[in-house]
């Protein structure tokens, strides 16, 4: 059972809370509408359950507040707004990317999309979707976990009538087999017609909380609807009628040949049609003040047929799956690299990066005045990092920065969970890509230049050991302090920023810092490093370690372990404060 108690907003400057003092029940088994006219405060309402609004108030699932829920994609499903993904990631890669998420088998998402109906659009991309697929997609995404609860915020507004008699039916269907529905509507007759119960509010206020059939009777009109050709005399009969016989009978032209007959029923019309021989085309009992949807009935064991006029066909839910409880995601590595490699941009980049580093080598190698190092990672005095290293920062920006541009893993709140292994994850995933880029960077730069030039110009250098690890602790530096950039401003550019203030900015700090004579050397630390551990590693390590100080020591080994350090720390306070907010 769904339990919202006391939810109220924060008020605004000189405004009242959007939602005040607002308290139901939406039980299990069953379908509750929150029903309210735009702007009433319905999705406000959602917000506040799901506690991604500041207000006051608990919202209880089964028993428990959210963020006492040890896996809420398990417990909640939730669908506001547009599906939060990448427009260039196809429909099957965003459900595999969640199911890596949830931590449910990759299998579920080919189930979910023959459940929602996008069997055969798996490869689509997100961006080309309609608006009846994106809120098929959208579901697909909230069913992912196998939740209890489902909190929809107007699921099926701008969908044709047969697509909304589908949404319905899943949304039936769900409650059926013991799950508690939730979803929000502006239409009086869509709630009569698919909800077990009405909750209406209005101003953020509580004003009925009714079964469907005391919302039928006391809040919607019942009508006959009626089309003749000769609307006009039905009418002047079917009234004169009811003033002779003093029945409250009203009759309203909807146009040339459309009546609406309130305060009376089919049999009544049809037996003044008849008697006064007018002929009839149509004739049906109608609620509210649209036209009458047609949906087959369907019969749900174990319950009552619905009270409508029309009943909501119960689709087909797809197969109960076991979540180990844990908050998540789940496997943060295969969510990574199924977010990572699910668009193109990673493969453009890279393969831009090789070529342009490709080209910069070779004209670097005509004029004869660069090292055989610069010529190999194509890094000329003129740029500030060489395009592999830079190509590495712009990957790891787009890690974070995808997540809170395109949110998958909390949809509606516009951030990413700062979960450690998620962090891990991409840590992980960015320097294994800046790696790879480092490497065939290198590749593709000496092969062009014995291509161009012939064999002589590329060797080993003598230094190949230090020059190799500054390179790999430049191109993955970068990537990590592009990614710990964008997860603290929350935007991609923010990374790429940080990555160029390195040699831009810290490097000729760090260099003014170091400029003066040095009077003391780290000649023999690591053995003075073994002095005060208990560990004796082998002599052989001291040489690594010693190339790896001296790498370290350089201006921009310095400036880039300072940037990276004041990264992590303002990454774990902005987590920490994000934590104690939520």
């Amino acid at each position: 059972m769904l339990q919202a108690i006391g939810l109220t907003s924060a008020p605004g400057r000189d405004r009242p809370p959007v939602v005040d003092d607002l308290t139901f029940e939406a039980p299990p088994g069953r379908v509750t509408v929150l029903l309210g006219a735009p702007g009433s405060g319905k999705t406000t309402a959602l917000r506040l359950m799901l506690e991604l609004e500041s207000g006051r108030g608990v919202t209880y699932f089964r028993g428990r507040p959210l963020h006492r829920i040890g896996h809420p994609a398990r417990e909640v499903g939730v669908l506001l707004g547009d599906v939060p993904g990448h427009p260039a990631r196809t429909v099957r890669g965003q459900l595999r990317m969640l199911c890596a998420a949830a931590g449910v088998p990759a299998v579920r998402a080919d189930e979910l999309l023959d459940v929602v109906g996008l069997a055969g659009l798996g490869d689509q991309r997100i961006g080309t979707l309609s608006a009846g697929m994106d809120r098929r997609l959208g579901l697909a995404s909230a069913l992912l976990g196998d939740p209890h609860t489902l909190l929809l915020d107007e699921p099926a507004k701008g969908l044709s009538p047969r697509e909304r008699s589908w949404m319905h039916g899943l949304l039936r269907a769900h409650a059926a087999e013991g799950g508690t529905v939730l979803h929000t509507t502006s239409d009086p007759k869509e709630a009569a017609v698919t909800a077990d119960r009405v909750v209406t509010i209005d101003g953020g206020r509580l004003v009925a909380d009714q079964a469907v059939a005391d919302f039928s009777r006391t809040r919607l009109r019942p009508r006959v609807a009626v089309r003749t050709p000769h609307a006009a005399r039905l009418a002047a009969v079917v009234s004169r009628e009811a003033r002779a016989a003093r029945r409250p009978v009203e009759v309203v032209a909807e146009d040339g040949s459309r009546l609406s007959v309130y305060g009376s029923s089919c049999a009544e019309v049809g037996d003044t049609a008849y008697r006064h021989g007018v002929p009839v085309h149509q004739l049906a009992d109608e609620i509210g003040d649209a036209g009458p949807v047609a949906v087959p009935a369907a019969r749900i064991p174990g319950r009552a047929a619905p009270r409508s006029a029309s009943a909501v066909a119960i689709s087909k839910l797809p197969p109960p799956i076991a979540v180990r409880p844990a908050r998540g995601p789940l496997r943060p590595l295969r969510y990574e690299l199924r977010r990572l490699f699910g668009v193109r941009t990673t493969t453009l980049v890279i393969a831009t990066v090789l070529l342009l580093s490709a080209g910069i080598s070779v004209l670097l190698a005509r004029s004869g005045r660069a090292s055989l190092p610069d010529l190999l990672v194509a890094w000329p005095d003129l740029l500030p990092l060489p395009p592999a290293a830079f190509g590495a920062g712009l990957i790891g920006a787009l890690s974070f920065g995808d997540e809170y541009r395109y949110p998958a893993l909390a949809a509606g709140r516009g951030t990413v969970p700062r979960r450690l292994g998620l962090l891990l994850a991409k840590l992980t995933v960015s320097s294994g890509v800046a790696l790879l880029l480092a490497l065939l960077s290198v590749l593709a730069d000496a092969e062009a230049l014995r291509l161009v030039y012939g064999k002589g110009v590329v060797g080993v250098p003598d230094n190949a050991l230090p020059l190799a690890m500054s390179w790999i602790g430049l191109s993955v530096g970068c990537a990590w302090a592009g990614l710990l950039a964008a997860g603290v401003f929350r935007m991609a550019a923010a990374g790429v920023a940080a990555v160029l203030a390195v040699p831009v900015l810290m490097v000729p700090l760090v260099q003014k810092l170091l400029a003066g004579p040095s009077a003391r050397s780290i000649v023999g630390l690591p053995a003075r490093l073994r002095e005060l551990t208990w560990l004796q590693w082998p002599y052989e390590v001291d040489r690594w370690a010693m190339a790896a100080v001296r790498v370290v020591a350089q201006p921009v080994g310095v400036a880039l372990s300072l940037s990276l350090s004041v990264l992590i720390c303002a990454y774990v306070f902005t987590g920490l404060r994000g934590r104690a907010r939520w």
